[in-house]
């Protein structure tokens, strides 16, 4: 394993209708699932991954364009689908990563968004096993 830089830690309890709290607290919440739950509130794996998917490829976003040269301001979406699998009759799950990116050419924004695809950590670990989308959009 490369060097650790540092470790997050979380623990579920009774899977996608329990309940998610990390190690410090600052997470602790319900899940529920809304596949079978419409009426309870509660966060689920999909909302999860969607808000670190989003933080960390924002900040890869960032880094490439700093890298460059390049000053913008950018905000990204990521929108997780919980998705049947054809393949092995399970289910999967899909990301389109919505990217707003001030201060750059559309040709530029397209440009910054796939050279972030390829260092974001969450996107190597997604690759080969996750369709990702990118919607880059200069604004």
């Amino acid at each position: 394993m490369s060097e650790v830089i540092f470790t997050s830690s979380a623990t579920a309890k009774n899977g996608r209708d329990g309940h998610v709290k990390s190690d410090d607290g600052l997470i602790d919440l319900n899940l529920v699932n809304p596949a079978s739950n419409k009426d309870d509130k509660g966060s689920n794996p999909e909302q999860l991954f969607a808000a670190g998917y989003a933080a960390c490829y924002d900040g890869a976003l960032n880094l490439v364009a700093k890298q460059k040269k390049k000053e913008i301001k950018s905000e990204t979406n990521a929108e997780v689908s919980f998705m049947k699998d054809e393949a092995d009759g399970g289910n999967k799950i899909g990301v389109t990563l919505n990217i707003n990116i001030e201060g750059a050419s559309p040709e530029e924004a397209e440009e910054l968004a796939e050279s972030a695809h390829q260092v974001c950590p969450y996107s190597k670990a997604t690759r080969g096993n996750v369709e990702v989308k990118l919607n880059p959009k200069a604004v």
